[in-house]
């Protein structure tokens, strides 16, 4: 019987994480998750999704602070708590959603730390994309119609929101560590599609054989 698979892919804003994971999905036949892991969470807690879009790989209030190295996953209180609506709760929930998929089906998660997530899972492969700053600037102009100067503006203010995520709920590590990682890479030098080809091409390497017989007919 063939196992599932999970990648993870972290990226910074503008590099095309998001497209490479939806290349990867069209070349696996697996879905790939990023809003829908917020939907999910919403039905299966009852919250509005609104609430988890608002706390999407960011942090409400004050900053991360030194008490941040302290921290331990905590469980979700259970909806009848007054607390149940705040912030960790709603990350706890989400990462239930994503430690389920990880048991039941080969797919691909887009950011929300799924790396750190996982981390104990024996079946997923994580990684993450950058480019460099004039490569993000181009894709993030093209893509959204604004100028150099709110491009910029918006990738600063973005990687700052998953670089504070990330530290908070992992508990004071941070978001491009190489050693989250099982490859990290740069979509500017090689581009969008290779990207995709060897993220497949590690996971063979890293899983051999068993990968490559779930995925036989794609591959």
């Amino acid at each position: 019987m063939s196992k599932n698979y999970v990648i993870t892919i972290a990226r910074g804003f503008g590099s095309g994480g998001k497209e490479i994971a939806q290349k990867l999905g069209e070349k696996l036949g697996i879905p790939v998750y990023e809003k829908q892991i917020l939907e999910m969470a919403s039905e299966y807690s009852g919250l509005s999704e609104e609430m988890f879009l608002r706390v999407d790989e960011k942090l409400r209030g004050s900053t991360v602070t030194n008490a941040l190295n302290k921290f331990t996953f905590p469980k979700a209180v259970t909806p009848q708590s007054k607390k149940f609506e705040c912030d960790i709760n709603l990350f706890c929930i989400q990462s239930e959603i994503i430690k389920e998929l990880a048991k039941k089906v080969s797919c691909i998660v887009i950011g929300k730390c799924a790396d750190y997530v996982l981390k104990d899972f024996d079946n997923v492969g994580s990684f993450y994309i950058e480019a460099p700053r004039w490569a993000c600037l181009e894709s993030i102009m093209s893509k959204m119609d604004v100028s150099e100067k709110e491009a910029a503006d918006l990738i600063t203010k973005t990687d700052k929101y998953r670089a504070d995520y990330y530290k908070f709920y992992s508990g004071g590590n941070y978001w491009t560590n190489p050693i989250n990682y099982d490859l990290t890479l740069n979509s500017a030098r090689i581009g969008r599609d290779k990207c995709a080809d060897v993220i497949i091409e590690m996971m063979k390497v890293k899983f051999g054989e068993d990968f490559i017989d779930t995925f036989k007919e794609k591959l």
